[in-house]
C-alpha cells in the first residue's frame, strides 16, 4: 500500500488540477504526433520513390530539427504555469511533513504519467494520421501513393528517446524550483514578486528603436541577396524590440493613461488598468510570445502558400522554352553541331522546334561600385559582408541577338551598350569594367527574353549588349585572367517549345543528351552541353515548392497550438491571481455586471494588441518576404499581397474564436 501512495497521490494531483494539466498533456500529444508524422516522412521509402521525394524528404529534414528545439523551449515554458500553479499545494505538504525528497517522489511519478500518455497518445495518432500526410504529400506531388499502412519503428524509438529526455530535462528543473524554495515561499508562489513595476523609459526606447530598425531594414532593402544577409538580423530586431515593448512599454502605456483623469477614473477602467499595470511586466513577456509566435505563423503559412499557389507561373519563368540546350562555347561549330543533334531527335519522332530562343552570351557575377565593374576583390577596401549587395551577375550579348529577338534596328558604335536591368536600376550613363575602356550607355531597354538562369539567381542581374564578338571575348580574357579556375564561360543557349505531351517531351530531352554524349565521347575536345527540360523538372520544382508549403503548414500548427496555449494558461492563472482582488471589489460595493465590464475592458484591451502586432510586423515585413521570393522565381506581388491578407484574416477570425472560449475560463475564476 506504501509504494502505491505517490503515484496515486499523483494521479490527484493531476486531477485536481485538470483544469491546467490536460491543455499541456494534448499539447504534449500534439508535439509527439508532429515529431514523428515529420519524421516519418523523411524516412518513407514510399516518399522517396516519388518523382521528386526525395527534394521533399531534405525539405522536411530541416523541420525535424526544428520542432525538437521548439518542443524542448516550449514545454520548459508551459511546464512553468504548471509549477507556478502546484508550488502552493507542494508548500502545504511541505508544511504538512512532507520532506523534499518525498516531493520529488510526486514530481516524478507526475512526470512519468505526463510521458506516458504523451508518448502512448502522440505516437497512435502519429501513426494514424501518418498515411494522411503522406497521401497529402502525394497530391501535392502529383503522385501515386499505395494505401499500404505501414510503421516506421526506427521512427518511433527516435521520437520516444526525444521526449523521454524532454521529460527528464523538465523534471530536474521542477526538482530544482521545489528544492530552492522556502516552504513559506512556496505558499505564497502566487503573490510572489507582485510588487507594480516601475514605468522603465528607456526599455520601452530601446524596443521602439530596435522594433524601428527592423521596419526600416525591410523597407529600403531592394536586392534578394541583401534580403537573405538580413533577414535574420531584422527578425532578431523585432522579437528584441517587441519583447522590450511589451514588458517596459506596456507598463509606460499603463501609467500614461493613469495620468488621463476622465479615462481612469471611470469604474471598469479604474479595475482593469490598474490590475494590469500590478502584473505587466511578466504578462509582457506572455502577450510578447503570442504576438511573436502569431507574426511567424502569419509569415510561414502565407509565403509558403504564396509559393505553391504560384508555382505554376515561377516554374515557367525558370523554364521559358520547353527544352535548352546551353552549349558552353560560342564557337559556330560545335553549337551547330548541338542544334543539328537535336534536329535529327526531332525528326525521328515527326516534331519540329517551335518558338525557338536562340542567342550567345558571357555570362560574369562583379562587384558594382557606382558605375564601375569590378573583378578582383582585392582592389575593394574593407569589403564585408553588407558589401555582398553589391555583387551583380552581367550577361554580355551582341547586339545582332538584341535585335533578332526583339525586332529591332539598334546599332552601337564602338564604346557603346545597350543596357536591360531586371530587379534594380542603373542610374549611371557610363559602364567601366575592369580591364576594359570605359563604355556608353547609349540606351536603356525595357524589356528582353530572359534565359531562366537569372529568374531564379540569388543577385540582380544586367544585360548588357555590346556591338561585337571582339568586345565579349575581351570581357571574358579579363574576368579569365582574374578568376583562375571560377572563371566563367561563354554560352550558346538555344532553347525551343514541342507540340507534344510531357512523357514525350522527357523521352526526346533523354535523347538528345544521349545523342550529345555521343558527340562528346567522339571528340574530346567537344565542350559541356546542359540539356533542360521543362517536364523533366516539373515534379523537382513542384516538390521543392509543395515541400516547403506542407513543412510551412505543420510548423504553422505546431506555433498555433502554442499561441493558443499560452494564451489559455495567461486566462487561468490571470484568473487565479484576479480572484481575489475582485472578490474584495464585491465585498465593498462592486457589482456583479461592473467586475464583468472591467474584466471585458482588461481582457479585450490586452488580448488583441498582440493580434494588432502581429499584423503591424506582418505589413512591414511585407517587403523584405517579396525579396525573398524573388529568389524561388515568384515575382507577383499582388498574389503575395491577396495570400497574406487573406492569411491575416482567418488567423483573427480564429484569433476571436480563441479569445472567446478562453475568456468564459476567465470570467467562470473570477465572477463566480
Amino acid at each position: 500500500m506504501r509504494k502505491m501512495f505517490y503515484p496515486k497521490l499523483a494521479v490527484s494531483g493531476i486531477y485536481k488540477n485538470r483544469k491546467i494539466y490536460l491543455p499541456y498533456l494534448f499539447t504534449c500529444i500534439g508535439m509527439v504526433m508532429m515529431y514523428y508524422i515529420i519524421q516519418y516522412l523523411t524516412r518513407s521509402e514510399s516518399v522517396a520513390s516519388m518523382r521528386g521525394g526525395s527534394e521533399m524528404q531534405m525539405i522536411l529534414g530541416f523541420g525535424t530539427g526544428i520542432i525538437a528545439v521548439f518542443a524542448l523551449i516550449f514545454l520548459f515554458y508551459t511546464n512553468s504555469f504548471l509549477i507556478r500553479r502546484r508550488k502552493k499545494e507542494f508548500g502545504l505538504y511541505n508544511i504538512l511533513g512532507m520532506g523534499k525528497w518525498n516531493l520529488f517522489r510526486v514530481l516524478f511519478w507526475e512526470s512519468m504519467f505526463a510521458a506516458g500518455v504523451s508518448l502512448v497518445f502522440g505516437l497512435f495518432c502519429g501513426i494514424l494520421f501518418s498515411k494522411i500526410a503522406e497521401l497529402c504529400m502525394a497530391k501535392i506531388l502529383e503522385a501515386e501513393s499505395t494505401y499500404i499502412f505501414t510503421v516506421e519503428w526506427g521512427v518511433v524509438l527516435s521520437t520516444t528517446l526525444l521526449f523521454l529526455v524532454i521529460f527528464g530535462l523538465i523534471l530536474l528543473n521542477s526538482v530544482r524550483q521545489i528544492y530552492i524554495a522556502k516552504p513559506i515561499e512556496l505558499m505564497h508562489s502566487e503573490s510572489f514578486g507582485e510588487k507594480p513595476p516601475k514605468a522603465n523609459w528607456l526599455g520601452a526606447v530601446i524596443g521602439a528603436v530596435l522594433l524601428g530598425a527592423a521596419y526600416y531594414l525591410a523597407v529600403v532593402i531592394k536586392d534578394p541577396l541583401s534580403a537573405m544577409l538580413w533577414f535574420f538580423v531584422a527578425v532578431s530586431l523585432v522579437i528584441l524590440g517587441t519583447y522590450l515593448l511589451f514588458i517596459a512599454g506596456s507598463v509606460v502605456f499603463c501609467r500614461l493613461l493613469q495620468k488621463r483623469r476622465g479615462y481612469y477614473y471611470k469604474t471598469n477602467h479604474f479595475v482593469s488598468v490598474s490590475s494590469m499595470v500590478f502584473r505587466m511586466k511578466r504578462n509582457g513577456a506572455g502577450l510578447a510570445s503570442i504576438c511573436i509566435l502569431s507574426t511567424m505563423v502569419l509569415v510561414m503559412i502565407s509565403s509558403t502558400a504564396c509559393l505553391f499557389l504560384g508555382a505554376e507561373s515561377s516554374w515557367k519563368n525558370r523554364y521559358p522554352r520547353e527544352i535548352v540546350l546551353d552549349t558552353y562555347s560560342m564557337e559556330e561549330t560545335y553549337a551547330e553541331s548541338v542544334r543539328n543533334a537535336a534536329r535529327q531527335v526531332l525528326g525521328e519522332h515527326g516534331m519540329l522546334a517551335e518558338n525557338i530562343l536562340h542567342y550567345r552570351f558571357l555570362s560574369v557575377g562583379g562587384y558594382v561600385e557606382e558605375n564601375r565593374v569590378i573583378f578582383d576583390i582585392d582592389e575593394l577596401e574593407g569589403f564585408s559582408m553588407s558589401g555582398y549587395q553589391n555583387v551583380k551577375q552581367f550577361f554580355f550579348l551582341p547586339v545582332s541577338d538584341y535585335n533578332q529577338l526583339m525586332g529591332e534596328e539598334k546599332t552601337l558604335a564602338e564604346g557603346e551598350v545597350l543596357l536591360y536591368s531586371g530587379r534594380s536600376e542603373f542610374p549611371y550613363d557610363s559602364l567601366q569594367i575592369q580591364g576594359c575602356a570605359p563604355m556608353q550607355v547609349k540606351e536603356k531597354v525595357s524589356e528582353f527574353v530572359e534565359n531562366g538562369t537569372s529568374a531564379m539567381q540569388v543577385v540582380s542581374s544586367y544585360y548588357v549588349f555590346v556591338p561585337d564578338f571582339e568586345t565579349i571575348m575581351k570581357i571574358f580574357d579579363v574576368q579569365a585572367e582574374i578568376y583562375q579556375d571560377n572563371s566563367s564561360d561563354l554560352h550558346d543557349y538555344y532553347g525551343f517549345d514541342l507540340n507534344c505531351s510531357n512523357e514525350e517531351q522527357i523521352v526526346i530531352a533523354n535523347e538528345i543528351s544521349q545523342r550529345l554524349s555521343q558527340l562528346q565521347t567522339e571528340a574530346g575536345a567537344f565542350p559541356e552541353v546542359s540539356v533542360e527540360s521543362r517536364a523533366v523538372e516539373r515534379n523537382g520544382f513542384y516538390s521543392l515548392y509543395g515541400g516547403m508549403f506542407f513543412l510551412g503548414i505543420l510548423l504553422g500548427l505546431v506555433f498555433i497550438f502554442a499561441a493558443v496555449l499560452i494564451i489559455y494558461y495567461k486566462q487561468i492563472s490571470e484568473g487565479y491571481e484576479d480572484q481575489s482582488r475582485f472578490g474584495i471589489m464585491r465585498k465593498v460595493g462592486m457589482t456583479k455586471r461592473e467586475i464583468k465590464r472591467s474584466v471585458n475592458s482588461q481582457v479585450l484591451m490586452v488580448f488583441f494588441l498582440p493580434l494588432l502586432m502581429a499584423g503591424l510586423h506582418l505589413l512591414f515585413a511585407f517587403p523584405i518576404v517579396t525579396r525573398l521570393l524573388l529568389i524561388f522565381g515568384l515575382s507577383d506581388t499582388l498574389l503575395l499581397a491577396e495570400v497574406t491578407a487573406g492569411c491575416y484574416i482567418l488567423f483573427a477570425l480564429f484569433y476571436v474564436l480563441v479569445y472567446r472560449i478562453t475568456s468564459r475560463a476567465y470570467y467562470h475564476i473570477v465572477i463566480f
